[in-house]
């Protein structure tokens, strides 16, 4: 057995929680103890934190690798093999900014990070961040791969294909294999034992296969929610019980890409939607980063379990040629059939030493095709404001998002948005700090 010594640069690392799953993942791999980890934030308390973390982690599970942390982004990409990009521009402030205006527009969010006003602006102020990266990505490691993970997914890896021209671009989200891994204990079935396969877009993609031992388990699933009133009380199930499909992410996801649910407070009720439930997670994210900080410190650090991530799986596959399958998200080009070629799908992907290698899907039911068009249509508005730095786009991606407009009319719709221009100001393109009155 071969000990690697490839690069992998990971940019926002003071992103410590999540960085230190992913390195746990990695040095669980015995090909992969030898890696050079090549930190970077520009946060230098954060910076430092998730170095004395690295080095923690190798520590602890017997790996020798490389541990260096950089101020200066392209000293970490120079000569990288992989690049994992996991930076949220803005951090927790500008997430409070994107529920609390639109909250007083009396727009509902749960998560706000993939559609909606949230995930428009989410993706405004990480667009000049990527462009800068896949710059220096092609100058200084052109051969690397760029596994990314900062949302809002389809968003980012579409502006990265055609802002950038970076082509060994995948975006990895783990919502399949926990949807999976939990309705296969939901329905007390080996998860070791069952076959799926899932398509779609990233947040909204379908489970249309789900099979133990040669035989559909959706009649399993069927009658466990006949039986339990309360499963039907959530959004996912509600949406699988008409499309006939189970989406495969959670409910407060799910709400929020369709017209159906947030803008009703009888649906909010009925389905337990957790209003902002996603300010919470920051706060329960920063208070985690600070204790990690204080422990390590204290000499004490806090103990890391793996995560069963994809990045570390890509990796290992690419460097040792082993085999494996993943989600991942990618342009279209022809992989589902009734989706737009220029689209990010969220398809299942071969791994090996040639690389990440994605799976023609064909057609999707067309049921669920339409909605992941409408999900797509607003994605691409939002990308061409930037592309052509054009700010009615800005305002046309929010009067196609499902759930901005079944919320509010029009008029309002546009000075919400200038109002989160006015919000978000310099992290924006300039071309795009227009206010345009309604």
């Amino acid at each position: 057995m071969t000990t690697t010594t490839a690069k992998i640069a990971f940019i926002g690392a003071g992103s410590v929680v999540f960085t230190q799953g992913l390195l746990a993942d990695l040095f669980a791999f015995e090909e992969l103890k030898g890696v050079h980890i090549a930190l970077h934030d520009i946060d230098a308390e954060r910076l430092a934190t998730a170095e004395g973390a690295a080095r923690h982690i190798a520590a602890h599970l017997g790996a020798g690798p490389r541990i260096t942390a950089h101020a200066d982004r392209r000293e970490a990409l120079a000569g990288a093999d992989f690049v994992v990009n996991i930076v949220q521009v803005g951090m927790g402030e500008s997430t409070r900014t994107d529920f609390e205006v639109p909250a007083r527009y009396g727009v509902r969010q749960t998560i706000g990070d993939t559609l909606g006003v949230g995930g428009i602006f989410r993706a405004l102020r990480t667009f000049p961040l990527l462009k800068a990266l896949g710059q220096d990505i092609a100058e200084v490691c052109p051969d690397a791969w760029l596994l990314n993970y900062t949302n809002p997914m389809a968003m980012n890896v579409q502006y990265l294909a055609e802002a950038t021209g970076l082509t060994r671009v995948v975006g990895l989200c783990h919502s399949v294999y926990w949807t999976m891994h939990d309705l296969c204990e939901l329905l007390e079935v080996p998860f070791e034992e069952v076959r799926y396969q899932a398509a779609g877009v990233n947040h909204q993609a379908w489970v249309l296969r789900f099979e133990h031992q040669g035989e559909s388990v959706y009649p399993r699933l069927d009658a466990l929610i006949e039986r339990d009133p309360q499963l039907r009380r959530r959004v996912r199930v509600d949406m699988y019980r008409r499309l006939g499909y189970y989406p495969t992410e959670t409910s407060e996801h799910s709400s929020e890409y369709v017209p159906w649910y947030l803008g009703h407070a009888s649906e909010v009720e009925r389905l337990r939607l957790p209003i902002g439930t996603y300010l919470d997670i920051v706060a329960d994210n920063v208070a985690e980063y600070e204790k990690t900080r204080d422990s390590l410190a204290a000499g004490t650090p806090l103990p890391v379990a793996g995560t069963m991530e994809y990045a570390p799986q890509i990796v290992h596959s690419i460097v040792t040629g082993t085999p494996r399958t993943v989600y991942g998200n990618v342009t279209n080009r022809g992989l589902i059939d009734n989706l737009p070629a220029h689209g990010t799908v969220e398809v299942p992907c071969l791994v090996d030493a040639l690389g990440v290698q994605p799976t023609r899907v064909g057609a999707l039911p067309p049921q669920c095709a339409a909605l992941n068009r409408s999900y797509l249509s607003m994605n691409d508005l939002v990308v061409r404001a930037a592309v052509e730095d054009d700010p009615r786009h800005i305002r046309h991606a929010a009067m196609a998002d499902p759930a901005t407009a079944a919320a509010l009319p029009v008029e309002r719709i546009w000075q919400l948005c200038d109002d989160m221009v006015r919000a978000h100001g310099e992290l924006l393109q300039p071309g795009l700090r227009a206010v345009l009155g309604s």
